[in-house]
């Protein structure tokens, strides 16, 4: 039984899963308010599986890149819920996420703002690059490189942005990962810790 957890892009979600089956999950879009609406939710997606907390065996959640605000709520609750359950908790790239459901070649692209996109190339689910911050100039170079050899999935936030380096290419524009997708990718582990691309954008005063 696992618990996915997402928090780093534009949603609040969670998902149960028991022997690859989804039993339940939900997921409300938002950019702020993580904090206050993870922990009900997770208990209403609980709820709506029938399964008490005490039977999950691991808990997946997204590590980003994303919000460093958000990333850091659903890893503190995921850590707590782990350490009060004593089982794992396991760390999910949310670009790994947002490829999941995708067959082929697949391109996931978040919107880094401040001209610039988190990339990361799969095929058939696995990596084929390590995940990244790029110019988006320098995106759309590697989007057409990729695009030359076949037509990708660019699927994600930054879906939309990249679509014209790659024309033809499947678009699948999404603000946030399949929950369900994090319960999965959670059984192969990966570190519970956040994944930062690049320094965050709030300032000391005077820095």
């Amino acid at each position: 039984m696992v618990l996915g957890i997402d928090t780093c892009l534009g949603a609040c979600a969670a998902a149960v899963l028991k022997d690859g089956e989804v039993l339940a999950t939900r997921s409300e879009p938002m950019t702020r308010g993580h904090q206050e609406r993870l922990a009900p939710l997770v208990r209403e997606v609980m709820d709506e599986a029938g399964v008490a907390f005490e039977a999950l065996g691991r808990v997946g959640v997204t590590v980003g890149p994303g919000s460093f605000t958000g990333l850091r709520v659903g890893l503190a609750f995921a850590k707590g819920l782990g350490a009060a359950l004593d089982i794992k908790v396991a760390g999910v790239g949310a670009l790994a996420a947002l490829a999941e459901p995708v067959a082929g070649s697949v391109i996931a692209a978040i919107d880094a703002k401040r001209g610039q996109v988190y990339l990361q190339a799969f095929a058939d689910e696995a990596p084929v690059s390590a995940p990244d911050v790029l110019a988006v100039e320098t995106a759309f170079a590697r989007v057409a490189e990729m695009a030359a050899a076949g037509a990708p999935t660019l699927v994600g936030p930054g879906a939309g942005l990249l679509a014209p380096a790659a024309p033809g290419a499947r678009v699948i524009e999404t603000e946030a990962a399949d929950p369900a997708a994090v319960a999965r990718l959670a059984l192969a582990g990966g570190a519970a810790r956040p994944l930062y691309l690049r320094a965050p954008d709030a300032r000391l005063p005077g820095a």
